[in-house]
């Protein structure tokens, strides 16, 4: 149970020990929403609704708090000669819709062929998590994860490819669930050399 109050109006900015504050007006507006979707904000069951909501709103777009490139930062350059493809496959994450700040759940794929430096896997998924923690929309989430590491690891090519889910299509509007959206970014070898394009694109399964 969320330990904070209303009472006298000061409930919103009472953090327990893992809470952030919740300024009254971010709260109130999750009231009027509630009450403009018919319910009423004062019932037992909503009463600490605005609190959470908020919350997770700054926890949903964290990403507005992280620089991607930070990621990037710690490169290496003694790779035993290692000269191929480097790709990390099937990453889930999460993003919102800015246009109807619904849910965007899916995978991507990301790889690039290493020019001199090549960086902790990981650090691939973090750049991903940084730019999805966002309000956003997949064609530029697409781009921004590709350019990121583009412009950071100085690579010679870059492939990322990213399937998803809409809920602002699956849950509202067209209300046609079962359907993924995939878009992709080539860069370098990877848009210039056919080849090099199918192979990656039969190793990420596409």
């Amino acid at each position: 149970m969320d330990d904070s109050s209303d009472a006298g109006g000061n409930g919103d900015l009472v953090a327990g020990p893992a809470k952030i504050p919740v300024p009254h007006e971010v709260a109130e507006a999750v009231r009027t929403l509630i009450r403009w979707a018919g319910d009423d904000p004062a019932r037992e069951g909503l009463r600490e609704t605005p609190q959470r909501v908020a919350r997770a709103w700054k926890e949903y777009c964290a990403g507005y708090g992280d620089d991607p490139a930070i990621h990037l930062a710690r490169i290496f350059e003694e790779v035993g000669g290692y000269d191929e493809i480097v790709l990390l496959k099937d990453i889930p994450f999460q993003s919102h819709c800015e246009h109807h700040m619904a849910p965007i759940i899916g995978k991507a794929h990301i790889a690039y062929l290493p020019g001199n430096y090549v960086v902790g896997i990981s650090k691939l998924a973090r750049v991903l998590h940084a730019f999805a923690r966002r309000l956003q929309v997949q064609e530029r989430l697409t781009a921004e994860v590709a350019d990121c590491i583009w412009d950071n690891l100085k690579p010679q090519g870059v492939a990322v490819v990213i399937e998803a889910s809409h809920a602002c299509m699956t849950a509202r509007g067209v209300r046609t669930p079962g359907v993924a959206m995939v878009t992709s970014r080539m860069m370098g070898v990877f848009r210039d050399d056919e080849r090099s394009r199918k192979e990656i694109l039969a190793l990420m399964g596409c």
